[in-house]
C-alpha cells in the first residue's frame, strides 16, 4: 500500500468545525482494515528506528493511532488530554489553535527520565495542539524523539512551530 493510497482516502468535509475551515477526515482510512494497517505500519516502523519505549497519543485521534502501535511494539501508551479528563494529578498547558484555545493535561506521573517518546496526532496544522505535547511530555520527565502526524496541512506552516523536534507526516496537503 503507498501513501498516495492512503491520501486519496482522505475525505474533505467543508466548514467543519466551523465555516472557512476544510476538514480532512481520517475516518474513511479507519474503515478500511487494509487502509489503517498500512498506516499503523508506516508509523511503527518509524517508531522502531528509533526505538522509542512509549507511545504519546493526542486526545482524541491521536488515540486510534497511538494504541494501536503501543500494541504491535509491546510499549506503554500515554494519553494527552484535554483539561478535566485525567483523573490523577497533571501538568497543563494552554496553546492557540487556529480555531481557538485550548488546554492540554498529561499526568505527572507518566514517564521517567529515561523514556524515549513518540509523539502521535492524525494531523499538523498549525503545530500549537503538538507543541503543547510535546511542553507537556518534557514536563513529565520524558524524551521526545519524533512527532509523528497522518496528515500535514503544509500550507500553515505547523513545521515551524516544532522546528526543535523531528516531524514526521507522509501525506500533505
Amino acid at each position: 500500500m503507498n501513501i498516495k493510497t492512503i491520501k486519496k482516502a482522505i475525505r474533505d468535509v467543508p466548514d467543519f468545525p466551523k465555516p472557512g475551515i476544510l476538514f480532512k477526515d481520517i475516518t474513511p482510512i479507519l474503515d478500511n482494515p487494509e487502509l489503517f494497517r498500512a498506516t499503523i505500519d508506516l508509523f511503527t516502523e518509524r517508531a522502531k528506528q528509533h526505538g522509542v519505549n512509549k507511545i504519546a497519543a493526542i486526545d482524541a485521534r491521536g488515540f486510534l493511532f497511538g494504541g494501536a502501535i503501543a500494541d504491535r511494539l509491546g510499549i506503554g501508551l500515554v494519553p494527552i488530554r484535554k483539561q478535566g479528563k485525567l483523573p490523577y494529578k497533571t501538568y497543563e498547558e494552554t496553546y492557540n489553535l487556529e480555531y481557538g484555545t485550548a488546554t492540554l493535561a498529561i499526568h505527572q506521573d507518566a514517564f521517567n527520565q529515561d523514556d524515549k517518546v513518540l509523539l502521535i496526532d492524525d494531523l499538523l496544522a498549525t503545530g500549537g495542539t503538538a507543541l503543547a505535547s510535546a511542553i507537556l511530555i518534557e514536563k513529565a520527565g520524558g524524551q521526545v524523539v519524533e512527532i509523528d502526524f497522518l496528515v500535514e496541512l503544509s500550507f500553515l506552516d505547523g513545521r515551524k512551530a516544532l522546528d526543535k523536534y523531528e516531524v514526521y507526516a507522509p501525506v500533505k496537503f
